[in-house]
């Protein structure tokens, strides 16, 4: 439920449209829903405007089956993140409605049309091409959340002519996204060309010395750049709802 489904209900409420049974029965699983393996925090989406995401590695298709069904009941939009295909085809089967985003690793059930909350554009740029489930998680949590989003690829330090011929790009994002893997250098060339917020994300992507994303993490963190934020190694998820909280109207 959210605030403006509270709203309404009370609303309705108060003019007499629906008794007070009704209201209860509805409101019955605020805060939470014990399914036994999982306590559904339905409460979420009045405290951050967002309903509960649920991450799906990890867990078994019961389980995902068990938390979509309860967040749907409540009228949700439904993201999955970390399904990967096996399991999202067997999710689709419980769930005809589903989509399996292949790119993001990522599965969504949209009962409502996602309305555009956010006041700006996110923009998600990736270095090289191997950043991209990482950057399209990224992409894909910030339009579920209500944003308008716009993506760049394949801009890294390594041909920074390629980023610097889309400077135009960088300056029109009211937030802006950088996924990078190797030395992670990228978030601090973009906030120093653009004064916007800038999300760095480090990937895991890199040869040995790069420690599974770990060199990419500290060099984001040692920015020189003022304004660079860092999330945890190929979390495009977090970059993409820390994006939304941003750039909310």
């Amino acid at each position: 439920m959210n605030p403006d489904e509270l709203k309404s209900l009370l609303h309705s409420l108060k003019e007499g449209t629906i008794e007070v049974g009704e209201a209860l029965d509805r409101l019955r699983s605020l805060p939470f829903e014990d399914l036994g393996h999982t306590n559904v925090d339905h409460h979420r989406g009045l405290r951050h405007g967002f309903p509960e995401v649920i991450f799906g590695a990890g867990k078994s298709v019961g389980q995902i089956e068990g938390i979509i069904a309860a967040l749907l009941d409540k009228g949700n939009n439904v993201l999955v993140t970390r399904v990967e295909g096996e399991k999202a085809l067997a999710v689709k089967k419980a769930f005809p409605a589903a989509i399996y985003h292949s790119d993001s690793r990522c599965l969504t059930i949209e009962q409502r049309p996602v309305k555009i909350v956010g006041k700006g554009k996110i923009l998600v740029v990736s270095a090289g091409t191997s950043d991209l489930p990482v950057a399209s998680e990224a992409a894909l949590t910030a339009r579920f959340m209500g944003n308008d989003v716009e993506q760049l690829f394949d801009v890294g330090v390594a041909g920074i002519h390629r980023l610097l011929a889309r400077t135009k790009l960088l300056y029109s994002a009211a937030v802006i996204i950088v996924v990078a893997g190797m030395e992670g250098a990228l978030p601090s060339v973009v906030a120093g060309l653009a004064g916007k917020p800038v999300i760095g994300v480090p990937t895991s992507v890199g040869y040995g010395a790069s420690f599974g994303g770990l060199s990419a993490l500290l060099g984001m963190l040692n920015s020189c750049a003022g304004g660079v934020t860092v999330v945890n190694i190929d979390n495009g998820f977090g970059a993409g709802y820390a994006a939304s909280l941003m750039n909310r109207s």
